[in-house]
Parts: structure tokens; C-alpha cells; sequence
């Protein structure tokens, strides 16, 4: 069973301290109390706490001035507020200054519950999402390849496997679908490797004009061509006491895959129009999204090359093959993404990680990313809901259709209304998390507006 929440209540009238106490108290919260702001920062000083509902006005630190002491400690309990001045500036002021929800008085006793529930959920979503990154911290210090992240039994053994190759010094073939990471496994194979410290050289072989490739791989020699007017370096040779990662192997043209195999066997290569070998030191990672086995039996891929690259083959999985991969991604991804952006933070609501567990991703981690970073640019602040994410994505479709099933099978213009009013309430609801002053902006009502409607609805 899990541990009762910690409850700190602020507020200077005894009677609804007492009262809120003995309310909460029945729903299992463990409840301390504090008459005044400047009496529940020495509770936080002494104890930490889950969850706080503070009232915003009382003597000798009020509310907001609560609130901006609480975010100064550093405290990632989220705090309610509560008002008897039902005035919409003072819960835009208090959701600035960082307040989850608000409340005014008199309100119902379910009301306060239902607040708290959903800000406890909250509390468990943000310190499972901060675990993650620590998962993740401790995934890449273990294994030694950086930014691969990993839960899911499969990619945990994928990166065990890596590593050991990294040990090696062996030429490695990395396959798997587009978009699955095959450059990142081969960066974090050279940072394992002993060649760590040496150069790690990426080519396309796919984004280069075959008249220019076997120069710009081998070198060449001045007036080897016309343009050619000095020596110049290949890759190989820039590459000397490192590793060079050839991406998309399978599209190296033929004669070309020729002069490759003899570099592998010999360890030297022939500059273009030089006369002599230059020998090299070269660990080759090589890539590929296309099946090089069949390539081998159409032609268009040299067998006893196929057979030089793959003395090691590394399979990475697609991303729907290990979908429980998804939530540690996406805080892995968002850190990097907000950091792109300049913003603090940025979370994903619980609807919206629900897509992206329902979606078959064909593009991979690729897609995921495009569809985060597309979600952080749309989002208002710092939670991307289900409208920022794109309409491509398996199951938001649905989302976003509105359910009239309901509002179709009567003839009456207010009851079909209130059908409708209740999907989109409910879905207001799931898309915030339960937060009720974020889902009456997205729905343009007053906060006083979807309490009644929540209430009359039952939701």
C-alpha cells in the first residue's frame, strides 16, 4: 500500500482549520497545521510535505508571499489555494506565482477533495518523471553510451551488447529501420572504445555525388583533376587513430565498395590520381536501413565486402518494439528540447503521453522527437496537451472528433448541448491533468462557470 500523503493546511481561522482537518483527515491525509504563512515555512523547514492548501489572505505573510518563499526553498509540493474574494485577478496572480489550482470559499467538501486528488496525481506524475531522469542518469553511467535511453528489457540488452563490441576493436554493422539512433550507437561505441580519445568521423554515404566520394573518402593529389591545385586529405586519413561511421552503407556505389574493401584488408588507402599507399588506422562502424543480405543476392552489394563489415551486427529495435521505452524518452527528449528552446521545463500531460503509447511510430525516435519539439513550439507554457501534438499521430484523431453520438440520439437543442458540454469538459479534464483553471481556459469559461458545469455533470 502506498504511504498517506502529507497534508499541510495554512490558514488563520481556527474554525476552517479544524474543519478542513477533520475532512481530509477521513480521506486518509496525514494533516498538519499552520495559522499563517510565516508558521507554515517552519513546517517546511522541519518536515516535508505532499501536497499544501494555503488561504491567500492572512497576517503576517500572506498567501502570495507564501508562495514565493515556498518556490525560492525549492519545495515540489504543489499548493491550493483558497479565497473568500472570488475576484479572477487574485487566482491569475496566485497561478503565477506557481499555485497549482484555486479554490474560494464557501466551496463543497467533495470539491476540496477532488482538488487534492488531482494535485496529489500531479505531485506522483512529476517525481515519476523526475526518477526517470535519474534512471536514465544511472543507465547512461553504467553502460557508457550517452543519450540511448533504456527501460525496456529489449534495449537494455541491445546496449549491454554494444558495449561489449565497443570493447573490440573489430569492425561493427548497426541495423534497423530509419530513425532508430543507428549514428548515436556508433558515437557511443568510439566513447567506449579506446579510441575515445581520438577523432570520430561521420560520412552519408547515401548524401554524397559518386564523382566526388572516393575523393573526399581517399583524398587525392594535386592536378590529380582539374580544380585539384593541392594535396588533400581523405577522411580515412583525418579519421587516423579514431573511428569512421559510414551511414548508409547500402548506398555506396559499386566500384566504390571495391576500393573500400581493400582499405578494410590492407589498411592503407590510394589517394586519387597518387602513386603511392598511405597506411591508416581506422576502426569502420557502418550503417544501414536496407537489408544488405538481399542487396548481396540482386548484385547490387559485394558479398565478400557484406562479409568484411559484418564481423559484428548490432540490431537496433524499432521504437514500437519497445514501447515502454516511450515515458523515458520523452523526459529524456523535453530536457533536451527546452534547453534548445531556453525554457525551464516542459511536461507532457498525462492524455498526451497516452497517444504517444497508442501510436505505431514508423519514423521512431525520430518521430518522437519531431512530435515533441513540434508540441513544445504550440504549447502556451510548459505542458504540451493533446491539440499541440500532431493530427498524424494514432488515436488524436479520435480525440479531437467530438462525440456526438449522444448529442444525436435526442431532438432536443439543450439536451444535445449537454452531451456535448460534458465530452468536452471531460476532455478538458484528462488534457490538464484534472487541473480545473488550465481546462476552463482551453474551454474560454470562468473558473465559477466550470465548477457549476463539473457539478452538473457529475464529473
Amino acid at each position: 500500500m502506498e504511504e498517506p500523503q502529507r497534508l499541510l493546511i495554512i490558514d488563520d481561522e481556527a474554525n476552517m482549520r479544524h474543519m478542513l482537518s477533520l475532512l481530509t483527515g477521513k480521506a486518509g491525509y496525514v494533516v498538519i497545521l499552520a495559522e499563517n504563512g510565516k508558521e507554515g515555512l517552519e513546517v517546511l523547514a522541519r518536515q516535508e510535505v505532499d501536497l499544501i492548501l494555503c488561504d491567500l489572505k492572512m497576517p503576517q505573510l500572506n498567501g502570495l508571499e507564501f508562495l514565493t518563499k515556498v518556490q525560492e526553498l525549492g519545495v515540489d509540493a504543489p499548493i491550493v489555494m483558497m479565497s473568500a474574494f472570488a475576484a479572477i485577478e487574485d487566482a491569475v496572480e496566485a497561478m503565477k506565482a506557481g499555485a497549482y489550482d484555486f479554490i474560494t470559499k464557501p466551496f463543497k467538501a467533495d470539491e476540496v477533495l477532488l482538488v487534492l486528488e488531482r494535485a496529489g496525481e500531479h505531485l506522483k506524475l512529476r517525481r515519476e518523471n523526475t526518477l526517470l531522469r535519474r534512471r536514465i542518469d544511472d543507465l547512461e553511467g553504467s553502460y557508457g553510451l550517452e543519450g540511448l535511453v533504456a527501460k525496456s528489457s529489449v534495449m537494455l540488452g541491445f546496449i549491454k551488447t554494444a558495449v561489449k563490441a565497443a570493447r573490440y576493436d573489430t569492425t561493427v554493422l548497426v541495423t534497423g529501420e530509419s530513425g532508430t539512433g543507428k549514428e548515436l550507437v556508433a558515437r557511443g561505441i568510439h566513447r567506449e572504445s579506446g579510441r575515445a580519445g581520438k577523432p570520430f568521423l561521420a560520412v552519408n554515404c547515401g548524401g554524397m555525388p559518386e564523382s566526388l566520394l572516393e575523393s573526399e573518402l581517399f583524398g587525392y593529389v594535386k592536378g590529380a583533376f582539374t580544380g585539384a591545385d593541392k594535396n588533400r586529405n581523405g577522411i580515412f586519413q583525418e579519421a587516423d587513430g579514431g573511428t569512421l561511421f559510414l551511414d548508409e552503407i547500402g548506398e555506396l556505389p559499386f566500384d566504390a565498395q571495391v576500393k573500400l574493401l581493400r582499405v578494410l584488408q590492407e589498411r592503407e588507402v590510394r589517394p586519387v590520381g597518387g602513386a603511392r599507399t598511405i597506411p591508416v588506422d581506422v576502426r569502420v562502424l557502418a550503417a544501414t536501413s536496407r537489408d544488405l543480405e538481399e542487396e548481396v543476392k540482386t548484385g547490387r552489394f559485394r558479398e565478400d565486402l557484406f562479409y568484411r563489415l559484418n564481423v559484428i551486427r548490432l540490431h537496433v529495435p524499432p521504437l514500437r518494439e519497445r514501447l515502454e521505452d516511450i515515458p523515458s524518452l520523452c523526459v529524456h527528449l523535453l530536457g533536451r528540447i527546452a534547453d534548445k528552446f531556453g525554457k525551464e521545463r516542459l511536461e507532457l500531460a498525462p492524455a498526451s503521453l497516452k497517444i504517444l503509447l497508442r501510436h505505431h511510430w514508423p519514423g521512431n525516435v525520430r518521430e518522437l522527437e519531431n512530435a515533441l519539439e513540434r508540441g513544445a513550439v504550440l504549447a502556451e507554457d510548459n505542458m504540451i496537451l493533446p491539440e499541440h501534438l500532431p493530427e498524424s499521430l494514432a488515436g488524436l484523431a479520435e480525440l479531437q472528433q467530438p462525440n456526438i453520438a449522444a448529442a444525436m440520439a435526442t431532438l432536443s437543442l439543450k439536451e444535445g448541448q449537454r452531451e456535448l458540454e460534458k465530452v468536452l469538459i471531460a476532455r478538458a479534464l484528462e488534457a490538464t491533468g484534472g487541473n480545473k483553471t488550465k481546462a476552463g481556459q482551453i474551454l474560454e469559461i470562468s473558473y465559477p462557470s466550470l465548477l457549476s458545469k463539473m457539478k452538473e455533470y457529475g464529473l
